[in-house]
Parts: structure tokens; C-alpha cells; sequence
């Protein structure tokens, strides 16, 4: 098989992307911002070692180029995407809308600029709607959940789930103003609610952030977790919303999800809880639940609710993608933590980067691959012997390496090792 195309993204940003078929952006000169640079360059030299060969192409994105161009997400990027498809994603700063202005040049905030966030554009431009976040535990992790049992005693539950999250519409679809025109506040006055509770405010006072669900993208959304729970032997799909509330949208994708699953999956257990609700339920039995699917901010918050108890942000991993494009994008779900950037040895956990990259390959029909590296980290993790500064449970501050945690490179050397 010849060499895939990989885009990667090493640029100023809090979050870490990857796409599948493609590659991963580099910003030309300095690669990248905050820890994002490091864990996707440890992350190729684990996929290097495993014998995954690719050719890298760097790409532009993120904070330098919003301040630098006016735009963070560069046409020439989206070309790169589109003939690649495949994606490493590194890491973006966001900012909210007044300090994205005031970073600008005066040449540039004369045009009147407004700051989009790249990874939303990303996510839309190419119809990222599925994503997918895998919260597993690995055993012997100091980090895994643990509750009392009967007599007193410490239970470890094995977490295995797969959360998929709506990734294009609801509260994130960016569709939203402050002091509204009069044709949207017309319109908003026309339903007796908003009338009632806020028609006397005025509109300089009023901000409304929409909330959009469609049947085509839940549908989509639904169909993928279905799909998963079936080809991985998963028992149950989890709806995770707040149908007793948020009527309309929350209604429709579980009275969607009940459709589906009488005429489709009959053999597969169809459950509804709220979100306020689960996030109750996965401290206190989280191995009860298989797949769940939630619209875009639900499945943030529930995804980030079970990441803590198999290890926290080092070891959650996702992928965005489009299944009728094959365009994807994988991604660690930290952030840049630039407080650690300036350290004069990496401390952070690379694991969550490194299993984004398995699950690019997964994409990709690499699965022996994939396979290999995960059963390395496993080994790694159960041998207990290498310990980043968050597994070792230290405070990460910059002589946390001195005081016996192991460094990001290595952790990925540890990695390689196994392998």
C-alpha cells in the first residue's frame, strides 16, 4: 500500500485536531502552539515506530493567522483538506469576539472582522458532523474511576464507552446575535413565550445564541451510534438529552431515536436520560452504559464527565468526520495549556494525542496498527513504571520530571518500546 497523505495542524490554538486520509497542519516555522506541538510530534514518532507511513503536509490555521491575515482558517487550508482529506490537527487559540478585535491591525479592524472560531468553520465547511469520543479504561491506571463496594470495599469498574456527538448544529452552530436586528426580534416576538418573558427588554439588553436540529443530521448521528453499538457488541444506545425540557429539539432526536431503533435495531436497548441526570449516573455505575449519542454541547459536557474517570483530558482521544466525503478529523480533546509550553522539559501526557492517531488509522483500514499501539500503551499503563506528572499525581509544575514523573517523549519512548 503506498503512502497516505497526512495534514497536520501545529498552530496557535487550544485544542488538538487530527484528520484521517490526509495530514496534519504545521505552521512554517514554528510549529505549532502550547503543548500541541510536542504530543502530535511524539504521537508521528510513535506511528513512524509502528511502522504507519505517511507524507506529512503542513498546513495554516489558527490565532497567528486571524491576527496576521484576518481570517484563521486560510482558504489554502481548506484546499489542502479537501485534496488530502485526512487530518492531525494541532492545537487553536479562541478568544471571545471584543479581544479577537482588539488583537487585530488597525489596517484590518477597519474592515469590520469577525472573529469565527477554525475548528467550528472546519466542522462545517466540510460537514464534520459525526464525532466520535471512545472513553476506555486502561487497567492498572492510577486515574480509573474507583467507588466503595459491599463490606466496604474499593471497586474498579471497567468504563468502555462510546460517546457520539452531534458536531455541526444545536447551541455551537454559531448562530447567534446580541442587540438582534429587527427582523429576528420581530420574529421572536411572534411566539407567546418570548413575548411574555422577555418582550419588554430592550433590545440593546438582549443576546439569543439558537438552538438548530435538523432531521437529516440527526438522523445521521443516530444512525452512527446505532451503527457502532451493533459492530461492536455494544448492548444499549444511550440517548442523552432533556426532552422534558428542551421540547422541540431534545424531543425530536429521541422521538427520532425510538423510530429508528423499533424498525432497525430491535435487538439493540434504546435508553433516554437527561444529561443533569447521567452525569449523576457515570459517577455511580458507569459500566452500565455502551454507546451515547447527544447533540453538540450535551455531548461535550457528557463526553468530558466520563474522560474524567478513565484519566482525565491525557487520555480522551476523538474524531470528527464526514462519512460520505471520507474528510476526518482526530483530535486529543485537551487544549494547548500554554503553561506548560515554556517548560524546559515537555511534562504532558501524549496518550490521548497517540490515540487520536489510532483512531485515524481505524479510519483508514490501518486497524493492525492501531491494534499494536494500543496494546503497547496498555502495557505501558498496566507496568506502571512510567508515570507522566497527572499519573503519578503531582502538581504539574516544571520539576515535576526531577521529581520522578516521566517526560512526554519519554512516555512516547515507553510507547515505542512496547511495540
Amino acid at each position: 500500500m503506498g503512502k497516505k497523505f497526512i495534514v497536520l495542524a501545529k498552530t496557535i490554538t487550544k485544542r488538538c485536531d487530527l484528520f484521517p486520509h490526509g495530514g496534519a497542519f504545521r505552521h512554517p516555522g514554528k510549529p505549532g502552539d502550547g503543548i500541541g506541538k510536542v504530543v502530535l510530534d511524539e504521537a508521528i514518532h510513535v506511528l513512524d515506530a509502528a511502522g504507519f507511513e505517511a507524507n506529512y503536509v503542513e498546513g495554516d490555521i489558527g490565532w497567528e493567522f486571524w491576527r496576521n491575515e484576518g481570517n484563521p482558517l486560510p482558504q489554502r487550508t481548506l484546499d489542502l483538506i479537501a485534496e488530502h482529506k485526512i487530518g492531525l490537527f494541532g492545537a487553536i487559540t479562541s478568544k471571545p469576539k471584543d479581544d479577537a478585535f482588539n488583537e487585530l491591525s488597525t489596517e484590518l479592524q477597519e474592515k469590520n472582522l469577525v472573529y469565527a472560531s477554525p475548528i467550528v468553520g472546519l466542522r462545517q465547511h466540510f460537514g464534520l458532523d459525526i464525532c466520535l469520543r471512545p472513553c476506555r479504561s486502561y487497567k492498572g491506571n492510577p486515574l480509573n474511576f474507583i467507588r466503595r463496594g459491599p463490606n466496604n470495599s474499593i471497586e474498579e469498574p471497567k468504563v468502555d464507552v462510546a460517546i457520539f456527538r452531534q458536531n455541526t448544529e444545536g447551541l455551537y452552530g454559531g448562530v447567534e446575535w446580541s442587540n438582534p436586528p429587527k427582523q429576528v426580534y420581530d420574529a421572536l416576538m411572534t411566539h407567546p413565550k418570548f413575548k411574555q418573558n422577555f418582550g419588554d427588554a430592550p433590545t440593546d439588553e438582549v443576546s439569543i445564541s439558537t438552538r438548530i436540529f435538523t432531521k437529516k443530521y440527526t438522523e445521521r448521528i443516530l444512525r452512527a451510534a446505532f451503527d457502532h453499538a451493533k459492530k461492536y457488541g455494544y448492548k444499549s444506545v444511550t440517548v442523552c438529552e432533556k426532552p422534558n425540557v428542551i421540547r422541540e429539539t431534545s424531543g425530536m432526536m429521541y422521538k427520532m431515536a425510538q423510530e429508528m431503533q423499533k424498525t432497525d435495531f430491535p435487538e439493540i436497548e434504546l435508553w433516554n436520560t437527561n444529561i443533569d441526570a447521567q452525569m449523576m449516573w457515570l459517577t455511580k455505575n458507569p459500566e452500565n452504559y455502551g454507546v451515547i449519542v447527544a447533540g453538540n454541547m450535551f455531548g461535550d459536557i457528557v463526553s468530558d464527565g466520563f474522560a474524567g474517570l478513565i484519566g482525565g483530558l491525557g487520555f480522551a482521544c476523538s474524531a470528527q468526520y464526514n462519512p460520505e466525503t471520507g474528510i476526518g478529523v482526530f483530535e486529543p480533546t485537551h487544549g494547548s495549556a500554554p503553561k506548560y509550553a515554556d517548560y524546559p522539559v515537555s511534562i504532558v501526557n501524549p496518550i490521548a494525542m497517540v490515540e487520536s492517531a489510532c483512531m485515524m488509522l481505524d479510519f483508514i483500514d490501518e486497524q493492525e496498527i492501531a491494534k499494536n499501539i494500543r496494546k503497547a500503551v496498555a502495557e505501558v499503563v498496566l507496568d506502571g513504571k512510567v508515570k507522566t506528572y497527572d499519573m503519578a499525581k503531582m502538581t504539574g509544575k516544571a520539576d515535576v520530571v526531577e521529581k520522578g514523573a516521566t517526560s512526554t517523549i519519554e512516555m512516547a519512548n515507553a510507547i515505542i518500546a512496547k511495540l
